[in-house]
């Protein structure tokens, strides 16, 4: 059985969630070498923003699962 995709992108969003190191957490996500996004995560507000690399279109998420979707659309393509 094959690895979903979508488990590791949560493990990677997760990641960032307990990280301690800094305030805002920064994870390039690419398909292929190619860059689709870029997701950044804001400890003291508790939001994810994500910019899509082709329309720098940035898109603000509260909730974990939302960005993880959206990540994974854009990797899908």
């Amino acid at each position: 059985m094959k690895n979903s995709k979508l488990v590791a992108i949560l493990k990677r969003l997760d990641a960032m969630t307990e990280a301690t190191d800094n305030d805002v957490q920064v994870r390039r996500f690419e398909k292929d070498g190619v860059e689709k996004c870029l997701v950044t995560y804001d400890a003291a507000t508790g939001t994810f923003e994500l910019t899509e690399s082709d329309t720098q279109k940035i898109y603000q998420f509260d909730d974990i699962d939302f960005v993880a979707i959206e990540i994974f659309d854009l990797l899908d393509v």
